[in-house]
């Protein structure tokens, strides 16, 4: 199929309109067969659940054009069971997992103009969604959802090259402790909008929220996990059960010991050990790593030895593995890569 006349090499991270979506509605207890559409447009009721008490749960992935020529994407079964705990949680239908994978393959396929070629830097984003549809003007859950799928492509997260961030320790609590910061919810990213705005105010690229209970360790930013290497060379990320569990985190753990041979501890992180660091980086699907350079904590600066240049070099070890991977450079792990065409 013959590309579309895009400047792939100048994509933005925003949202471009593709030719088709997917689209399944779940009404009196099941959900229909759903339907590949060009209508880009949702109707709903003005008292819709998603409109009145935030029902909604999405997720994010990409495909991406692999160097020998194919159209893939990266472990979408891990975000088929991801959204089905965010729907659970949210006491909503689970959209079935085969379907979902299937969605995404329908959806990539039928947008196949849209997927930018191999060695742009740029990719086709993919967000599946899900939310309540019918009217609810009393707080309970809707009894009619819709699922869609749509796709955009995006260009390179860093635009002109990797820059290593400042992030602050954020007074504000990202979520509750036996709340729903483990699942990807629309109203985790709603309530972090006002830190990240205020964060970006004073100059500063992120949040780093920490554990709302004692607010004496770390948990992640307001949409990515932490990732740090020891100044021993070993790779910690923090454990918590209400940050967002990471499929591209997760990724990389593996990277790092069946790859790279490195030993991983995935464990409580204490605010206090970060002195100690050598490298830190946030994992998440937009950019894999985006280094650390510096975190301040009211005043005090926290720099890492990696500095604010480019990212460390077992951060880089990580991202250039785990792209490879994604990228058809590096053999994958069984089960990793989805061929769409």
């Amino acid at each position: 199929m013959e590309k579309k006349n895009i400047d792939w090499g100048n994509l933005g991270f925003g949202y471009v309109q593709t030719d088709k979506r997917y689209v399944s509605n779940y009404k009196d207890g099941a959900w229909d067969e759903g339907t590949l559409t060009s209508d880009a447009t949702v109707v709903i009721s003005e008292c819709a659940g998603v409109l009145q008490y935030a029902q909604t749960v999405f997720e994010g992935l990409k495909a991406y054009t692999t160097e020998d020529g194919h159209i893939v994407t990266f472990r979408p079964d891990l975000n088929a069971a991801r959204l089905k705990s965010s729907a659970e949680r949210l006491e909503m239908p689970v959209f079935p997992e085969d379907r979902f994978i299937d969605a995404v393959v329908q959806t990539v396929a039928a947008n196949e103009a849209y997927v930018p070629p191999y060695g742009s830097g740029a990719t086709l984003y993919i967000r599946p969604y899900m939310f309540g549809s019918n009217p609810v003007i009393g707080v309970k859950p809707a009894d009619e959802y819709q699922f869609r799928v749509f796709t955009t492509p995006v260009g390179p997260y860093f635009k002109g090259g990797v820059k290593p961030l400042t992030i602050r320790v954020s007074d504000f609590d990202r979520a509750a402790p036996n709340g729903t910061g483990h699942i990807k919810a629309g109203l985790n990213y709603a309530m972090s909008l006002h830190a990240i705005v205020s964060a970006h105010n004073e100059g500063y690229d992120e949040n780093l929220y920490l554990d709302p209970a004692t607010r004496t360790k770390v948990e992640e930013t307001g949409g990515a996990n932490f990732l740090f290497v020891t100044k021993d060379g070993k790779v910690v990320t923090p454990k918590s059960n209400s940050i967002l569990p990471s499929i591209t985190r997760r990724s990389l753990v593996y990277v790092a010991k069946k790859y790279l041979g490195l030993e991983v501890e995935e464990r409580e992180v204490y605010l206090s050990e970060l002195k100690d660091m050598a490298e830190c980086g946030l994992c998440g699907t937009a950019a894999v790593i985006s280094p650390v350079g510096k975190i301040v904590d009211h005043g005090k600066e926290i720099c890492f030895p990696s500095g604010m240049t480019e990212m460390g070099p077992i951060t880089k070890k990580l991202y250039d593995t785990l792209t490879g991977i994604q990228m058809g450079r590096i053999e994958a792990p069984e089960g990793w890569i989805k061929v769409i065409k």
